[in-house]
This record gives C-alpha cells, sequence and structure tokens, in this order.
C-alpha cells in the first residue's frame, strides 16, 4: 500500500512541475540581475509550472516561489559553510548558487541560471550586515535535504473556506505546535525562519505600549508567502527591465509599433477603425437634445409655376444625415 501511495505522489508531483514554455518577450535582464546580486538577497520568480499556478491563486499575487542568493562558493567567507555547500552541489564552482525548496526535490542548493527564462525580481534586506546575511545562508544550510511540505500548500488553501463547512480533521494544521523536530518545509517558510534566526524582520506585529514604547512580535514563519517579502517595508526592489529607460524621456525611443494592441503575448486585438465624421455641405443648427444620434432635413419643393404657368412636379424629399461624432463615442 505504501508504494502505492508513493507512486500517485510521485506522479502527482511530475503532473504538477510541468512548465509551460517560457515567454518570448523577457521582463528583466537576467544578466543584470545576477551582476547585481549579493550574498543574502531573496529572489522572487514567476513561475511556469503547475503548481505555481496553484500557489499564484492562493495568495493572490504573481510571485509563486522565493529563492536565497548565496554567491559563488569562493564568496563563502567560512569555510565549514562553504564544506557543506560544497558537498550539496556537483556543478562548476563558478555558478552563481541559491537554495531553494521545490516540490518532488526538497531544500537543494541549485545555480541561477536555471532561471535564466523566468521573470525574477530582488528583494535586498535592507541594512543587512554581511555577518548576519552569511547567517541567514547558515540556517538555510542547515535544512539541506529537507523534504517539500504540500500539506503546508494545502493549509494555506483552506484559508478561503469558512472552518464550519470542513471536518475537523480536515482543518489547518499551521497553528498546531508538532513535537520534535521539523523535517519538511515550503520555499517562504525556510527563508522567513532564516531571517527570523538574525531577528531581520519581513511583516512582524508592532505593539504600542500605553507610555509610548514599541515591541515587534515575530510573525508565524508558516504564514509567509512569497509575495510577503515583496511587500514588506524592510526590504528593498530592485528591477532590471529587458530595456532599462532610467534616461530621461528615452522611453520616445522605445520600438513602439503602430495599430496593434495586445491582450497577451500571443494573439493582437485590432480594434474597429472610428467611423469618419462626414461633413456637412450647409450647417444645421444642432438639436437641443442630445440623446439624438443623427439629425434628419427633409427638404422639399413646393409646386411651381414658371412664366408659362406649367406646373412643375414636386421634387421627392431630400434625406441628409449628419452623424453627431461626439455622441457616438460615448461609452
Amino acid at each position: 500500500m505504501r508504494d502505492l501511495l508513493r507512486w500517485l505522489y510521485d506522479k502527482a508531483t511530475h503532473w504538477l512541475k510541468k512548465e509551460d514554455p517560457p515567454s518570448p518577450i523577457p521582463l528583466c535582464d537576467f544578466n543584470r540581475l545576477g551582476f547585481e546580486l549579493r550574498t543574502g538577497d531573496v529572489i522572487l520568480v514567476e513561475g511556469r509550472s503547475r503548481v505555481s499556478e496553484v500557489i499564484k491563486l492562493i495568495t493572490q499575487s504573481p510571485w509563486s516561489h522565493s529563492i536565497l542568493y548565496v554567491g559563488r562558493l569562493y564568496d563563502i567567507k567560512d569555510p565549514d559553510l562553504r564544506a557543506v555547500i560544497s558537498y550539496h552541489y556537483d556543478g562548476d564552482p563558478e555558478d552563481q548558487l541559491i537554495i531553494e525548496a521545490m516540490i518532488g526535490r526538497g531544500t537543494i542548493v541549485s545555480s541561477l541560471k536555471n532561471y535564466k527564462h523566468d521573470h525574477l525580481r530582488i528583494c535586498r534586506p535592507a541594512g543587512l550586515s554581511p555577518v548576519d546575511a552569511e547567517a541567514v545562508v547558515g540556517y538555510a544550510v542547515k535544512q539541506l535535504g529537507w523534504d517539500y511540505d504540500v500539506r503546508q500548500i494545502l493549509d494555506l488553501a483552506r484559508f478561503f473556506f469558512p472552518w464550519s463547512f470542513l471536518p475537523r480533521r480536515w482543518r489547518s494544521s499551521l497553528f498546531q505546535h508538532n513535537a520534535g523536530k521539523p523535517t519538511r518545509t515550503v520555499c517562504s517558510t525556510l527563508l522567513a525562519e532564516a531571517f527570523n534566526a538574525v531577528d531581520f524582520p519581513i511583516l512582524p506585529f508592532i505593539d504600542r505600549a500605553d507610555d509610548g514604547s514599541v515591541r515587534f512580535r515575530k510573525r508565524n514563519p508558516r504564514l509567509f508567502a512569497p509575495r510577503d517579502f515583496d511587500y514588506s517595508p524592510y526590504f528593498s526592489i530592485i528591477k532590471y527591465p529587458y530595456l532599462g529607460i532610467n534616461d530621461v524621456g528615452v522611453y520616445h525611443r522605445l520600438p513602439w509599433t503602430e495599430g496593434d494592441l495586445y491582450n497577451d503575448e500571443t494573439r493582437p486585438f485590432n480594434p474597429v477603425p472610428s467611423k469618419t465624421i462626414k461633413q456637412a455641405t450647409e450647417p444645421v443648427a444642432e438639436p437641443l437634445d442630445e440623446q439624438v444620434d443623427e439629425v434628419l432635413v427633409i427638404e422639399t419643393t413646393t409646386e411651381l409655376e414658371s412664366d408659362d404657368e406649367e406646373t412643375l412636379a414636386p421634387v421627392p424629399p431630400v434625406r441628409r444625415t449628419y452623424g453627431l461624432g461626439f455622441l457616438k463615442r460615448r461609452g
């Protein structure tokens, strides 16, 4: 029975990890972003897998994954820490390394270049000292090898359902204390615990006493989501768009196309061209009622008698239409 459950879990994990193709239009400059990174930075990822879409839906945010930037092996000063990271990573020593918790793989050390085709954003802990930055990395390194806590993702989703609609055994375990050392985690919880270890605030509860004193209280790390690092006032947001527009007025020189509007990256939306307003050959007073879309002018001629008293046939009415363009554009 256990083998069957493991087989089903592996199949479900493989299905959830399947990624859509990368966007043909990159949103960030990966090379510039990689050059800017510092040890201890948090990198947010807009994932392309099925599980990423689930996390986006649960958290109501475009960010589905958060990773901790470590740096290159020779950037790590602590020899013991460097040895542990080297043991868990067998790639090029020149690679820029990150620590992340991934479904199906657990907490691992991997290369930043795995996210070369994804939309990324740097969240830098403002004022974090180099010593504490390495301590944050050290805490995360101690969790290497832990499994990914799929139950925690499901528990976060349960906040969308009223308690009375769910049986007690299905309710969230986020607030329960489990005896013993935990062996599972998710990406944002791993990072929140690492920053809590050096007393760096992310989204703390702040109490103000009657005497005016302020106390910071740490938030439950299991309640954090990737978006919280973007929302936190204690993290600086650093972006490197694919085409930078830092110079004043340089956006006027971007290679814009004319005419087409896009709802997404593949399907252009071509709006119906507006109707040309016909100019009236004769001035006509505008109607008092603004709800009128058209003015109909009927011209008739009466029976005219010529000098030889011959009667001319009546001229049929002439129907002329004057469009009021400003009414057409309403709505």
